[in-house]
């Protein structure tokens, strides 16, 4: 048996999603997103879309092309704090980093795709692309193993509140009013259903009282009473000395990262955590 295989791209995804917190896991078909697959030129692909027309969805089967290495076990993103098998997960840490993916499938235009919502950054390579059968691919009353349990769980009402200061609002505002940049209602479904530090998810500790999240290129400080969630400040997750750095210019919302800072060049003296300037 061969011990290594050769695959080639068909195409690369294009879409507005720079960071993998921008890419919703599993998102809902009602989302407000348009994203496009870009097959590859002189291949052949525009015969091989045809008829694919009539279908409402379809496979994606592509790389986690930003993953280095794989893990035996991992920490998935949804339910406690527990470390599960990779096989058992749909995690990027694969030792073939293959991800599946059905999206809608909304029109085709020569040999680009337009899609719907999806779990894919920009650049994502694709290798195949099959159409979806509801007849075949769906089982809608299999067991799911430990997801049906978090699901169970997910279903109840979030333990936590989530809640803006004045100054994390405005700061918010105006990377919505300004850039169109919005990751407050993923921040707080993160933080409603549990604060705690995860590694994950992208949160941890900054002090006896305060805690952060990462919200892709952007941090989120917060403190913790009882089942209530302050979020106190957003700022970057990148100093200025970084963000001028040359080479750098492809970091994701880098020049609204340089404007918040000229913004809000040091965090407000009530929102700081201990040991900050």
């Amino acid at each position: 048996m061969p011990t290594s295989l050769t695959l080639q791209p068909i195409g690369f995804l294009r879409t507005r999603q720079q960071v993998k917190f921008q890419a919703g896991h599993q998102p809902s078909a009602a989302t407000e997103e348009r994203n496009e697959l870009e097959l590859l030129p002189d291949c052949g692909y525009e015969d091989a879309l045809r008829d694919l027309a009539g279908f409402e969805r379809v496979w994606l089967l592509w790389w986690f092309h930003r993953n280095e290495n794989w893990r035996p076990l991992v920490l998935p993103p949804r339910g406690p704090i527990q470390r599960r098998g990779v096989f058992a997960t749909r995690s990027p840490h694969r030792p073939n980093p293959l991800g599946l993916t059905p999206v809608p499938l909304l029109g085709i235009a020569g040999r680009t795709l337009l899609l719907g919502p999806c779990d894919l950054v920009d650049g994502t390579p694709v290798f195949d692309l099959k159409p979806y059968v509801p007849s075949f691919d769906a089982f809608p009353d299999a067991r799911a193993g430990w997801i049906d349990e978090v699901d169970a769980a997910m279903s109840e009402p979030p333990k936590f509140s989530v809640t803006l200061t004045p100054t994390a609002d405005a700061q918010a505002t105006w990377l919505r009013t300004h850039w169109s940049i919005n990751f407050i209602p993923r921040l707080t479904e993160l933080l409603a259903r549990d604060p705690s530090p995860h590694r994950t998810r992208r949160i941890r500790k900054r002090g006896p009282t305060h805690a952060e999240i990462g919200c892709g290129a952007w941090l989120a400080v917060f403190t913790v009473a009882g089942t209530a969630v302050s979020v106190l400040a957003l700022k970057p997750a990148y100093p200025m000395t970084f963000l001028l750095r040359e080479g750098y210019q492809d970091i994701p919302d880098r020049d609204a990262l340089v404007a918040f800072l000229a913004q809000w060049p040091t965090p407000p003296a009530a929102d700081r955590v201990a040991g900050e300037p």
